[in-house]
C-alpha cells in the first residue's frame, strides 16, 4: 500500500498515542472526522496498523531479565523450521522469534523473572524442543533504550 502524507501523519500520531480520539487525530492532520476514520479503517484493513497495544514495563510485572538466545537447529529443513516455530510460539516468555543469517538459525528475545527462572525455562521448555541442536544465550545487562516509534517519512 502506498502511503500519502496524511496517512504518514496519522500513523505518526497513532504511534505517539493510540488512544487519541478520532476528532483529535482528524484535527492534527487537518481532516474532518469521517475522512480521518475512513483512512484509519483503510490502514487497519491493509494491515498497516496491525493492532493497538499497551506498553507494559517488564520490571513492574517481575520480569527483570531479558535474554537474547541464538538457536541452531539440528537440520536445515522446512519440517524442522516449522516444528520449531510452532513450538516456540506457544512459549509465553519468548517475545520475538527471528530467522537470522550466519551460524545460527534463529534469534529469540526472552524475558524471565531472574537468571534462575531463565535457566529453568531453557532446561525444561526451550531445551525440550527436539529439533534444537544448540542454544547460546546473551543476557542483557542494561536496556539503554527501546524505540517503538517506526521512522516514517
Amino acid at each position: 500500500m502506498k502511503l500519502d502524507k496524511k496517512d504518514q501523519q496519522l500513523l505518526n500520531a497513532l504511534q505517539d498515542n493510540a488512544r487519541t480520539s478520532v476528532s483529535e487525530l482528524a484535527h492534527s492532520v487537518s481532516l474532518s472526522d469521517t475522512p480521518c476514520l475512513r483512512r484509519i479503517k483503510k490502514l487497519e484493513s491493509a494491515n498497516v496498523i496491525s493492532g493497538y497495544h499497551a506498553a507494559i514495563n517488564p520490571k513492574a510485572v517481575d520480569l527483570n531479565v531479558s535474554v537474547y538466545a541464538f538457536v541452531r537447529l539440528n537440520q536445515n529443513s522446512v519440517a524442522a523450521a516449522e516444528q520449531f516455530e510452532q513450538q516456540v510460539e506457544k512459549l509465553d516468555h519468548v517475545l520475538e522469534c527471528s530467522v537470522i543469517s550466519g551460524s545460527y538459525d534463529y534469534l529469540l528475545k526472552i524475558v524471565a523473572a531472574d537468571l534462575e527462572s531463565y535457566e529453568s525455562f531453557v532446561k525444561h521448555k526451550l531445551g525440550s524442543i527436539d529439533c534444537i541442536a544448540n542454544i547460546e544465550s546473551t543476557v542483557v545487562l542494561k536496556q539503554a533504550f527501546t524505540k517503538r516509534h517506526l521512522p516514517l517519512a
